[in-house]
């Protein structure tokens, strides 16, 4: 789908987005590239999940989506909890497929794989140890939001619990930004979130990386 049909499809009825990031992980810390390696929130990143939890349910949201893996099925859940909404889980949510890289530290990225790390970091389109290309991750998470928002009552408002790299190259997506340009969104801080707002002319950026005071951004899109 092209980015002005993506437009087009969300014109007129007022919903909103909130994309949020799952609660910090064990990896996140220690600065292992996860992608799609099932791995567990820590304690702290379940004490985020409810705090974050709490702000988003004044929000008021009427439905809640979520990748399969399972930092963001519990970060999903403490929501799920507070508002007695079920949650829709969805592969297609899931964080970039990384390859050979998923599991290492990004210094042993950069020791074993420096030229395709270079790559990476200036903004190529880079198949990272093998994996998916950004462009790809948005080709099946961008529709799985959209398909969502359209259930969406007027005014209605939508929380996808996914990953940084998911919810960063989604988010350029849905606002019809080429692939070079989604670096500039910068990343998501665990259980930080962005809103999508419907205009006239299809989906606009009314809040980026919201939910606390500014924090380092730790994770595969740092």
């Amino acid at each position: 789908m092209t980015a002005k049909s993506f437009q087009n499809a969300s014109a007129g009825r007022n919903r909103r987005i909130i994309l949020w990031r799952h609660g910090q992980t064990a990896w996140n810390v220690e600065r292992r590239f996860q992608g799609t390696t099932d791995i567990e929130l820590t304690e702290a990143g379940r004490e985020q999940a409810r705090r974050a939890a709490r702000l988003l349910a004044s929000l008021g949201p009427d439905a809640i989506i979520a990748s399969d893996l399972r930092r963001a099925v519990d970060t999903a859940g403490e929501l799920a909890a507070l508002t007695g909404l079920g949650v829709t889980h969805d592969e297609g949510l899931r964080e970039t497929y990384a390859g050979e890289w998923q599991g290492l530290t990004h210094e042993e990225i950069i020791e074993r794989y420096p030229e395709q790390y270079a790559a990476w970091k200036r903004g190529e389109a880079v198949r990272r140890g093998g994996g998916e290309l950004e462009t790809e991750v948005a080709d099946r998470a961008a529709p799985v939001v959209l398909r969502h928002a359209d259930k969406l009552p007027d005014g209605g408002v939508l929380v996808v619990a996914s990953h940084g790299g998911t919810l960063r190259t989604t988010i350029g997506r849905l606002l019809g930004l080429e692939a070079h340009h989604w670096e500039g969104l910068g990343g998501l801080s665990n259980c930080c979130w962005s809103v999508l707002g419907e205009g006239a002319r299809g989906w606009r950026l009314l809040e980026h990386n919201a939910g606390s005071l500014p924090q380092p951004v730790l994770g595969d899109d740092a």
